[in-house]
């Protein structure tokens, strides 16, 4: 087994390192070892993939969201026109 050291780690980041592995009621050095891994094992990120794409990946596991449509009304289509030109003269 390999060892690291790690320099200049921010306070804060240590402090959440403590926190987190107190609530998994592991040492500091266990829990950077997990997460370590869980990193590196983990698949790349989704490149070129639309907003909706991975909005999807994230909701179809747990059985999709039902989104209320409003009902359309005369006014839907309607939209105010401004022409900025027109005060000028």
């Amino acid at each position: 087994m390999a060892t690291l050291t790690i320099r200049n780690l921010d306070d804060e980041v240590k402090q959440a390192l403590r926190e987190r592995a107190a609530r998994h009621g592991v040492s500091m050095e266990e829990e950077a070892r997990v997460l370590l891994r869980q990193l590196v094992q983990a698949p790349p990120p989704a490149q070129g993939r639309s907003a909706y794409q991975r909005i999807r990946d994230l909701v179809e596991p747990l059985g999709g969201v039902e989104l209320e449509i409003p009902p359309r009304t005369e006014k839907a289509g309607e939209r105010k026109v401004f022409d900025w030109l027109d005060d000028k003269e």
